[in-house]
C-alpha cells in the first residue's frame, strides 16, 4: 500500500486536478454552445444520444453557473438577453484552476 502512495507525488496529483478543471471548463463550454444552438435554431435535433449528452452537460454545469445567475441578471432586452454568468464563471474557473494547481505543485 506504502509503495502506491509513493509513486504519486505531488506533481501528478496537480496533473489530475488541472485536468478535472479542464474538463469543467469544456463542459461549460459545451454547454455555452448548446444554448446559442438551441436560441437560433429552435431546438436539437431529436436522438437519444444528443439528448443524454445535452442533459449530462446541462445537469452538470446548471448548479454553477445558477450561483452567478442569481446575483447577475441577462444583459439586454427581450429574447435577445446575454446571460454573462458562463463569462464570469469561466472566470473564476481559470483563476481557481491557477491557484489550486499552482498551491499543489508547491
Amino acid at each position: 500500500m506504502t509503495a502506491i502512495a509513493a509513486a504519486i507525488d505531488s506533481g501528478d496529483l496537480a496533473r489530475f486536478v488541472d485536468a478535472v478543471f479542464l474538463v469543467y471548463i469544456v463542459l461549460v463550454i459545451a454547454s455555452v454552445a448548446i444554448s446559442w444552438y438551441v436560441s437560433f435554431r429552435g431546438s436539437l435535433p431529436y436522438s437519444s444520444a444528443l439528448r443524454a449528452v445535452t442533459g449530462f452537460v446541462e445537469e452538470t454545469t446548471a448548479p454553477y453557473l445558477n450561483l452567478f445567475r442569481r446575483y447577475l441578471p441577462p444583459v439586454g432586452a427581450g429574447g435577445m438577453a446575454i446571460d454573462l454568468s458562463p463569462m464570469i464563471g469561466l472566470i473564476l474557473l481559470f483563476v481557481s484552476r491557477s491557484i489550486v494547481v499552482g498551491l499543489i505543485e508547491g
